[in-house]
């Protein structure tokens, strides 16, 4: 397909500077494996799994049977007073893989409906157990939980907050970040090590500003992805934990970015041994081919909710929630063969092994390049951070992110970081040009 084949006037694109891009349209009609084909005929290597959803690679033939199959079957039913045979058994996979007793499926669509999914959740749970005054939030700064109005709220990008924070929900506070530049500018496939315990201000100023009795949930991703993959420190999960169990209040991990693989684990809950009380997920439960989200709840959380209506007459709903697309039967097609995939090809203990060669890689190609400031890798995934531009906050990234693409690669700009986090079907030979190229894209904007 040529460039003039089709028009740019009316597609508004999402978190893309759209005035740049249409001086040079970065056009995808095609994909195999792990390259994409542009609109002008070239191969691009997909070094973010297509923002974090493509874990098994593209063009999948088991995932693209399964969805036409389907549509054949059952295109689409209500969600509401009614089901489908496939979303059943997508939850009673999805539950099987999950930690713990994180057994009850809530479907959405998308990572930011599942954040929202999850903060009703927890405010309807603690209604039922008598604690309706729980309504406070707990967040962390630069934390990403989507694009709705309770995760942008209690969401830590300042970038998300800035035009809308007029709107947002009041009673929401946030846990300091996770990173320390100096002692952890360089880690690679390690746990950063404290001095200092960071959760400190959780207790001591925190919860005694708020009172613990007030407190609905505590939200964190358990590593933190979408700000440019930083690392929690050792123990800083658990003892998350500890203290939320301590003082009634629910733990949840936005998991759409660890979920399903890419720490070389089912979750990031089971990599860092922390079962909290729901889980968001999304992206690559479909392999990102149709959208799919949803919150993994706990036993504990569902059977308060039902306990509380046992009173109630029959026809009560329990949870006034829900989407006109939950459990869609041909997402849900799409999620089961993918997680069939993911365990016939043991591609989440490939994902492992595959993330310390690019974490190597990654240090050994990238470390001491011009402007280059740390690195951290962990899974299959890494972000190398680099020095602004005064004055011009993330331009030398995006721009390194431009070059990288006419070259081939795709990477991810985020802030003054890039990432990468390819498909776990990888090859040493594509983490070589991935580093290899992002390596020269760096020299090249020095």
């Amino acid at each position: 397909m040529a460039q003039q084949d089709f028009n740019m006037e009316h597609h508004w694109l999402p978190f893309t500077p759209n005035r740049s891009f249409k001086k040079d349209p970065r056009v995808f009609v095609a994909a195999e494996g792990m390259h994409f084909t542009t609109h002008d005929g070239k191969q691009v290597l997909d070094g973010i799994s297509s923002l974090w959803c493509v874990g098994a690679g593209h063009n999948r033939k088991p995932i693209n049977e399964a969805i036409k199959k389907q549509l054949d079957t059952l295109d689409y039913a209500t969600a509401f007073q009614a089901s489908n045979d496939q979303a059943f058994k997508a939850a009673d996979m999805i539950a099987a893989m999950a930690p713990g007793e994180l057994n009850k499926v809530l479907f959405c669509n998308s990572g930011s409906e599942a954040a929202d999914t999850a903060l009703k959740a927890a405010l309807a749970y603690h209604r039922a157990r008598g604690e309706g005054h729980r309504n406070v939030f707990i967040g962390r700064e630069r934390g990403y939980h989507g694009v709705g109005f309770g995760g942008m709220s209690v969401g830590g990008i300042p970038a998300n907050r800035k035009v809308f924070g007029a709107a947002l929900l009041p009673r929401v506070d946030h846990l300091r970040f996770i990173h320390d530049p100096v002692k952890h500018a360089y880690i690679n496939g390690i746990e950063p090590e404290w001095q200092e315990d960071i959760l400190l201000e959780l207790e001591n100023r925190i919860l005694p500003l708020h009172d613990p009795s007030n407190i609905a949930a505590v939200i964190v991703e358990p590593v933190a992805g979408s700000a440019g993959w930083y690392l929690p420190p050792r123990g800083y999960l658990k003892r998350l934990r500890e203290i939320c169990d301590k003082n009634g209040i629910l733990l949840i991990f936005d998991e759409v970015i660890t979920g399903f693989g890419r720490l070389g684990t089912g979750f990031g809950a089971d990599y860092y041994g922390v079962v909290p009380d729901m889980l968001t997920f999304a992206k690559c439960v479909t392999n990102g081919v149709i959208p799919l989200g949803g919150v993994i709840c706990s036993d504990r959380i569902y059977g308060a909710m039902m306990q509380a209506n046992e009173g109630a007459p029959e026809h009560a709903i329990e949870f006034f929630h829900g989407y006109t697309y939950s459990g869609h039967p041909v997402a849900c097609a799409a999620a089961i063969a993918t997680l069939n995939l993911l365990k016939e090809e043991k591609l989440v203990e490939r994902a492992g092994q595959m993330g310390k060669v690019l974490g190597d890689a990654m240090h050994a190609g990238l470390k001491g390049l011009p402007n280059v400031t740390g690195i951290r890798c962990l899974g299959l995934a890494g972000a190398v951070e680099l020095a602004s531009i005064p004055g011009a906050p993330g331009k030398r990234a995006y721009d390194i992110f431009i070059s990288c693409f006419h070259k081939g690669v795709l990477v991810r700009p985020a802030g003054e970081n890039l990432v990468l986090a390819p498909p776990y079907i990888v090859e040493q030979a594509h983490i070589d040009q991935m580093v290899g190229t992002l390596a020269d894209a760096i020299r090249q904007h020095a």
